[in-house]
């Protein structure tokens, strides 16, 4: 969509969220943004209100069903939703000796799926009597292929992309633009746990650049960087017990 002027977006408090939230921060937009961090996610708003937005702020799990969707419905009240960016997510290593524990696992699943449900559900609800609107999932490259390395994370952000790729065709005959953003390694809280070289580590403000770029275009799935999203895909291709060998190689990434 080009030119968004009311847009909301879940786990702005850091990494993507609140760069994504400061390269809209400008004047004639309002801002509809959330974390569950109160202080972190305050200093982002102000941030956003100093380059001329209208900002909202509001601390909130995205797991709780009935909060996000009556801060979706307020906000849409407040100012009809051009753009919904689901952004907010979590990520985990081995728990111990015997990998992810249940406890992990299962929290991973209900912020970065459920959460997402959440979110995306109420704002198509909104935005389908208007028939406009664009809403982008927040996935990632670990979705190409399950990685015995975050067995969880990776296995979310596989749902979440699938999930938004079948949303795409199914709501674009009703106006709404469905975008999957499938980054690589970007500067954020998940990524600062990892003791291991990250390829193409990228500055959250230029990944919010690349991703602002590709839903100008309405891109249906946006994969940055190139060399490592070819990779993923690759892997993702290879055979089954070919691909099995070479994941297993990957560093676990720290509890």
């Amino acid at each position: 969509m080009k030119n968004p002027k009311n847009i909301l977006i879940t786990g702005a408090s850091s990494g993507i969220g609140e760069a994504l939230a400061l390269f809209y921060a400008d004047e004639g937009r309002t801002l509809f943004l959330c974390g569950r961090d109160e202080e972190r996610l305050n200093v982002s708003a102000e941030n956003c209100r100093k380059k001329g937005a209208v900002v909202y702020a509001r601390k909130i799990d995205v797991t709780d069903e009935n909060a996000v969707r009556e801060w979706i419905f307020e906000s849409d009240e407040t100012a009809p939703l051009d753009l919904v960016i689901a952004n907010a997510g979590i990520s985990a290593g081995p728990g111990g000796p015997e990998g992810e524990t249940e406890e992990q696992t299962r929290r991973i699943f209900a912020v970065n799926v459920g959460g997402v449900l959440n979110t995306v559900l109420p704002a198509a609800a909104r935005m389908r009597p208007r028939k406009l609107g664009q809403i982008a999932l927040i996935s990632s490259l670990a979705g190409y292929r399950g990685l015995p390395s975050a067995p969880a994370y990776s296995g979310s952000k596989n749902a979440v992309r699938a999930w938004g790729e079948a949303l795409r065709g199914w709501l674009a005959p009703e106006g709404l633009e469905i975008c999957v953003v499938c980054p690589g390694f970007v500067a954020s809280r998940i990524t600062a746990k990892n003791k291991f070289p990250m390829p193409f580590f990228m500055r959250a403000d230029k990944a919010a650049k690349i991703i602002a770029k590709g839903l100008e275009k309405n891109k249906g799935r946006i994969t940055f960087p190139l060399p490592l999203a070819f990779a993923s895909w690759v892997m993702s291709a290879l055979p089954a017990p070919v691909a099995e060998i070479l994941l297993t190689k990957l560093p676990k990434k720290g509890a």
